[in-house]
């Protein structure tokens, strides 16, 4: 086909794309990371109308949020409050798949730039077919926009550099735009500077040493052309971040280095099992990418490599050199640094659009590196055949596309259970609607509480007699409340393999394939809820009451039995307790509560070694559960002292302000050491 043909077909694909983008993000849901930014860029808008007087955008302890530039959030705020948009999130969504579509087109004409317009058009089919990534350009605000930000600034670094002394004014604008992009919604941005100067360094120095071709003035208008750019980069991504502002070079950096070891930590499963984001294994995110970027993105990949030499013989080696190590060095980076990792590979999704580029490249060599036309049609048999597991799973699950998981993982029904599913809390959008309109059909219009296991204030916003507030899932009987909407995170992987999950009195649940990511629960009784107040209260016998009637419409709920037991335990009724304790386990072997108290009791009890067992199975279940340490600490210090100091280190190590541990830790030295002692309670003291 001509040249003419393919353009022509490159840029009706580019426009379905965008069509395709837009029209679903109408029906995104709301994420947990979007209620938070927007009001932090609320605050920020808020600083700026005041001149300066509202600092609340500088006072983020909880959330960190005064670190992030959040650019692309702030200027949609903007937006919405120039243009008084009522209906917020659905702009938020608006703008965000555009930003997303951007990255697809500036992903296409960069593999145009590096081969043709067949390789583009692949990548955009390629692009059309990566659930994960739609999945976050209908309402990631934050990691879509900065991926258009690096792809952009790595494409125009690449064709700066291999323009020579023939420099485009629109190159060196959309590089700035890109740096500048990055950097203002996330400090680490900061890297595509490094690239730049990285890559015309060491372009000057292949020109010097093999071709003596770097003359003085070149090299002298190139620094003049890369500081321009970078100084002009800082200055528009600090343009609208309050903190950076203060401090335009200091602050930046201080903001990477928060980020980059980002001081709050998630539990979430990975391998079938739960664990600490800081605590994640080396290979957590490759093996992230790639049990959910999809296969025939993966196959690219291999044909990429099989080409290697074919490729590397051109003459645009080095570009592709450069695009892999925008890959891989990111990667290497936080595995060496074994960083803080979190909700799949979406900090990473800047990384995708080279993945893809690389993958449509490597589709690209293939065919016109493959003589036999029957080949060629095998090749494009197998890659309908590889779309097909990508596309079923985006029409079936619309919008809950970047829960995908590929066919290597066996889908969502493979990898329930063993990976996180609904991480971003997308579903309690559809649930609350659903909500709302069951609601309105029983006539149900008197004053209603509404529990969810994150915030859907904006989602019942039209419905004042409706009351939304937070609860933790296994504490949802500590509280008083009529409905819940309640997503399958933080749920055991226990509970969820033996189907305590969507649990009793659920009247609605949201499936992605088959699995279950969502629950509406009507409470059918409050004995739970009013055994806990009267526990509260001291009134242990009406307490024991109210839990026995709860049991009986609720028996699979572990912390029922958890305050039953400490009900029965403040009536002199142990023995008991600890049945009913053991009952609970029984739901979920790794409830920490009931653990910590089977301890408590079994030591109390002076059974040390039953104690010894069930604070070792705690710290396994959860490697943070720090009173633990000290209870194990205490229990076996008497017989190996070195095991105990060695335990509370343990814990210090993970919170060095632990009070407790650090008074244990004095107490091992008590008598063998008065003086290592005394500095232990000195420090104790110093801890408020």
């Amino acid at each position: 086909m001509s040249e003419k043909g393919l353009k022509y077909i490159f840029f009706v694909i580019s426009a379905f794309m965008l069509a395709a983008l837009v029209l679903t993000s109408r029906d995104a849901g709301i994420s947990c990371d979007e209620v938070l930014h927007y009001n932090q860029s609320v605050a920020v808008y808020d600083y700026f109308a005041s001149h300066g007087t509202d600092q609340s955008a500088l006072h983020t302890p909880g959330t960190h949020l005064k670190y992030y530039g959040q650019a692309f959030d702030n200027i949609v705020t903007i937006l919405t409050k120039w243009f008084g948009i009522e209906d917020i999130y659905r702009f938020r969504h608006f703008m965000v798949s555009i930003a997303g579509w951007f990255t697809m087109l500036v992903t296409a004409l960069f593999a145009v730039w590096l081969a043709d317009w067949r390789a583009g058009i692949i990548v955009l089919i390629l692009y059309a077919v990566s659930p994960t990534f739609i999945g976050h350009s209908q309402n990631n605000l934050k990691d879509v926009p900065f991926a258009l930000g690096y792809i952009t600034a790595t494409f125009f670094t690449l064709k700066f550099i291999a323009s020579g002394r023939n420099k485009h004014t629109s190159d060196i604008i959309f590089l700035i735009l890109g740096i500048a992009g990055a950097m203002s919604i996330r400090a680490g941005g900061f890297i595509l500077i490094c690239y730049l100067l990285l890559f015309w360094g060491l372009y000057y120095c292949y020109l010097y040493l093999k071709k003596h071709n770097a003359g003085i003035n070149e090299l002298a208008s190139g620094l003049g052309w890369m500081t321009l750019i970078i100084v002009v980069a800082w200055l528009l991504s600090i343009a609208l971040w309050p903190f950076a502002l203060r401090g335009p070079v200091r602050n930046v950096i201080e903001s990477y280095r928060v980020m980059a070891h980002f001081p709050d930590t998630f539990r979430q499963i990975f391998d079938g099992r739960v664990e600490w984001s800081d605590f994640m294994p080396w290979y957590y995110l490759p093996k992230s990418m790639g049990i959910t970027i999809p296969v025939i993105v993966l196959a690219g990949l291999l044909l990429f490599a099989g080409f290697f030499r074919k490729i590397f013989r051109g003459n645009r080696k080095y570009l592709y050199m450069a695009v892999l190590f925008t890959i891989l060095f990111p990667v290497l980076f936080v595995v060496y640094e074994k960083s803080n990792l979190y909700s799949s590979w979406r900090q990473f999704l800047f990384l995708y659009p080279a993945i893809v580029l690389i993958s449509g490249v490597g589709y690209y060599y293939f065919f016109i590196n493959t003589k036999s036309r029957f080949l060629r049609w095998i090749m494009v048999f197998v890659m309908v055949l590889l779309c097909y597991p990508p596309l079923r799973y985006m029409t079936a699950n619309h919008p809950y596309e970047y829960m995908y998981y590929n066919i290597l993982e066996g889908g969502v029904d493979g990898a329930y259970t063993n990976y996180e599913m609904d991480y971003y809390y997308v579903s309690q959008t559809e649930a609350s609607k659903w909500l709302i309109s069951y609601l309105e059909e029983h006539n149900d219009t008197g004053k209603i509480k509404v529990k969810a296991t994150y915030s859907v204030v904006w989602q019942f916003r039209k419905h004042p007699g409706i009351e939304t507030s937070y609860f933790r899932y296994d504490e949802r009987s500590e509280f008083d409340w009529d409905y819940a909407i309640v997503v399958n995170r933080y749920i055991s992987p226990y509970k969820l393999r033996h189907h305590y999950y969507p649990p009793p009195g659920a009247i609605k649940v949201i499936y992605v394939d088959t699995v279950p990511v969502c629950a509406v629960l009507k409470r059918k009784s409050k004995e739970d809820y009013y055994g806990y107040v009267a526990l509260n209260k001291g009134e242990n016998s009406e307490a024991i009451s109210h839990f026995e009637k709860a049991l009986k419409n609720d028996d699979t709920d572990e912390m029922i039995f958890f305050n039953f037991a400490a009900a029965l335990c403040n009536e002199g009724k142990c023995e008991k307790a600890d049945s009913v304790l053991k009952k609970g386990l029984e739901i979920n072997p790794d409830f920490e509560p009931i653990l910590m108290y089977l301890g408590n009791i079994a030591k109390s009890q002076n059974r040390p070694d039953e104690a010894i067992k069930y604070y070792e199975r705690l710290i396994k279940a959860n490697r943070k559960y720090f009173e633990a340490y000290v209870s194990l600490a205490e229990l076996v210090m008497n017989e190996d002292v070195k095991r105990a100091r060695l335990l509370l280190m343990t814990c210090l190590d993970m919170n060095p302000r632990y009070k407790p541990a650090i008074t244990a830790l004095a107490n091992t030295y008590r008598k063998t050491d008065p003086d290592i002692a005394r500095k232990y309670d000195e420090l104790a003291g110093a801890i408020k």
